[in-house]
């Protein structure tokens, strides 16, 4: 995998971030490349690790979780014990979908998805209360998505 991707590497990606789902003709189509040629730049690719999974992004509201809120949660002390807790107990639960380890105030900021206010409230009582190490949390609920599920903008080119 070269260190720098190349404009087909770029195409590819984008039009791949954009509909997963296309067929490996239209995404050649897409790069200016022949079909074998992007197969095996695809390829290349998801074994450099670049490419991680592939996935279809779903509606919360719709799927039934109208609630969302970010929590920071910050520890008592960074014992390590409590840190390894925290993030392989966080890693398990299906409600956590993106967790964050950050500097600032809060030691960890968490994305959670629940059905509904009474659903969250049993989140925190029943899981991120319990385990050890916990010394604040604080939760700001989601009104509005605003901008989300965004690509990475592989277009952008370092300086």
């Amino acid at each position: 995998m070269p260190e720098k991707l190349n404009e087909q590497d770029r195409k590819l990606l984008d039009a791949l971030q954009a509909n997963c789902r296309l067929s490996n003709q239209e995404l050649a189509e897409r790069a200016g490349m022949s079909a074998s040629a992007c197969w095996r730049r695809v390829k290349a690719l998801e074994e450099a690790g670049l490419i991680t999974q592939y996935a279809a992004l779903l509606d919360v509201e719709k799927a039934g979780l109208g609630f969302q809120a970010i929590v920071h949660v910050s520890l008592t002390r960074h014992d390590h014990r409590h840190v390894d807790t925290f993030i392989a107990e966080t890693r398990r639960r299906p409600e956590v979908l993106d967790c964050y380890s950050t500097t600032g105030e809060a030691d960890y900021h968490l994305r959670v998805v629940c059905r509904d206010l009474a659903a969250y409230n049993r989140f925190l009582e029943d899981f991120l209360f319990r385990l050890p190490g916990i010394a604040n949390v604080r939760t700001n609920l989601v009104l509005k998505d605003i901008k989300k599920n965004s690509p990475v903008p592989v277009q952008l080119k370092a300086n």
